[in-house]
């Protein structure tokens, strides 16, 4: 064959096989996805076109396999079932309506009723949290429920792994669960696990990554949650994992970074739903389903200690991820934002909002209120870090306050408070990675003196971080900003 003749038809050939890859991809990927991910993914097809197919098949679905999706409404409506008819709430009275009407959102989206009489206090020392889950540990009877993104056995939690070890030797039955791909691949792994067995601990990895074994699935997507729960009587969640405040990681170490956190410790009925959210894991993880009338597995709502004190707060677990149909948490976050009526305080390590985050945000400066940004001043994660700089200059525009909390330092903590008497906590960062891709726990709370305390820590950041001003933020260069603005594009693809 004509060697021009062949080289044309090479090309034909290329450029046809190319257009029909955009036509099938403008065709699938639109589907149920918001249009900035579905452009930020033709866009890496059309430019890359075999690495952005390469990619899309690995990491191109946002959601857990059917399998599992059914699994969790199944899952849903049972607890919803068992909350049917549950009324622990007898300040409802007292609510705003608007304020009613987003704890029916989580109820219908999550299956967990909010509930009064519950008792809860912060913990921002990263060791101090440790020890005092330990501790609770310590005084366990039946059972003890672990839950955490990373679980690692180091110098900062052996007090943990001694408690631990110390309620299995007392006959207490301790379940553990730990995401697969983030604590498998921290240092001193495979000791971690050799511990829990050596301890007699009943463990399971959460969404393991073992396509060998069957268990597969879009490997990024994560159980980030952290919660502990002791007896079904005193309960433990926020953003600390369990791991040394360094992550033990050599480029950390070398960094000098320290992750700084935030940890409530909970009693009363709330514990129930946070215990709810361990069996629902479990249960998807085992196979096995945890018996709600037994003893070492469950204590009754109706059976938790019910505070009648002034300072008792109401409170409602919020489970989301990509087990559901939709974003669970981005949903409550919002509806806060917009029933807002004079401040709205933000902590989040990771802030790569979506735009209706922005619009509700934004929203709120143009409603007058006082709105607040805490955030690190460095990053441990480049592309998230410049992603999440490239908002700096319009939240700025639009009124909002940004405080950088300081170097060698990590603001981990996730938290959002909202006017005097309402606040999220848990381990829900305001990024699109939590709002879509990571199963996360929040947390609901009204209750005047719990965001008192909350106000507090938000003021010691305050006064330890510098604020960005306009200013500041014109005179960055244009190479820095040029970076953040291809982080930002990428971050879309979810």
């Amino acid at each position: 064959m004509d060697p021009v003749l062949s080289t044309n038809l090479v090309w034909i050939i290329g450029v046809l096989t190319h257009l029909a890859v955009c036509i099938v991809a403008l065709i699938v990927i639109p589907k149920r996805r918001k249009p900035t991910a579905a452009m930020a993914w033709l866009l890496a097809i059309v430019l890359l076109p075999v690495v952005g197919v390469v990619v899309y098949l690995v990491i191109g679905s946002p959601k857990l396999p059917k399998r599992r999706r059914a699994e969790q409404k199944r899952i849903t409506a049972l607890i919803a079932a068992a909350a049917e008819g549950l009324d622990l709430t007898p300040q409802r009275d007292s609510w705003p309506e608007w304020f009613a009407n987003v704890t029916r959102q989580n109820q219908l989206l999550g299956g967990i009723p909010v509930v009064g009489g519950n008792t809860g206090t912060l913990l921002g020392d990263y060791r101090q949290s440790i020890e005092s889950m330990a501790a609770e540990i310590d005084t366990a009877a039946r059972f003890v429920h672990v839950e955490f993104f990373i679980v690692s056995f180091d110098d900062t939690t052996r007090s943990f792994f001694a408690a631990m070890e110390a309620a299995v030797g007392r006959g207490v039955t301790v379940r553990l669960l730990a995401d697969h791909v983030s604590s498998a691949r921290t240092v001193h792994s495979k000791e971690t696990f050799a511990e829990l067995d050596r301890i007699g601990v009943q463990w399971s990895y959460m969404l393991p990554v073992m396509p060998l074994k069957g268990k597969y699935q879009r490997p990024d997507l994560r159980n980030h949650r952290k919660l502990v729960v002791v007896d079904g009587r005193v309960g433990f969640m926020g953003s600390q994992n369990l791991i040394d405040r360094s992550y033990n990681a050599p480029k950390n170490i070398r960094r000098g970074l320290q992750w700084q956190e935030l940890v409530t410790r909970l009693e009363g009925p709330v514990v129930a739903g946070l215990n709810a959210v361990f069996h629902s894991d479990w249960l998807t993880e085992t196979g096995e389903q945890l018996d709600p009338a037994s003893p070492t597995a469950n204590l009754p709502v109706r059976s938790a200690v019910f505070d009648r004190s002034t300072d008792a707060i109401e409170c409602q677990v919020v489970p989301s991820g990509p087990s559901y149909e939709t974003e669970n948490n981005l949903r409550l976050f919002l509806s806060l934002m917009y029933g807002a009526s004079r401040r709205v305080i933000i902590t989040s390590p990771y802030f790569v909002p979506d735009e209706a985050m922005m619009y509700a945000i934004t929203s709120a400066c143009q409603r007058g209120l006082d709105v607040q940004l805490f955030v690190s001043e460095i990053g441990d994660q480049g592309p998230v870090f410049h992603a999440q700089r490239s908002y700096y200059g319009e939240l700025l525009d639009a009124g909002v306050r940004i405080f950088r909390y300081p170097a060698p330092y990590i603001l981990h903590a996730k938290h959002l408070s909202i006017d005097d008497d309402i606040a999220v906590i848990g381990s829900s960062n305001m990024d699109i990675r939590s709002f879509n891709l990571d199963l996360e726990v929040s947390l609901l709370v009204r209750g005047r003196v719990f965001v008192q305390r909350m106000r507090e820590v938000e003021e010691h950041y305050r006064s330890v971080s510098s604020e960005l001003t306009r200013d500041e933020w014109a005179r960055e260069p244009l190479s820095s900003t040029s970076l953040d603005g291809v982080a930002r594009l990428t971050s879309a693809l979810e």
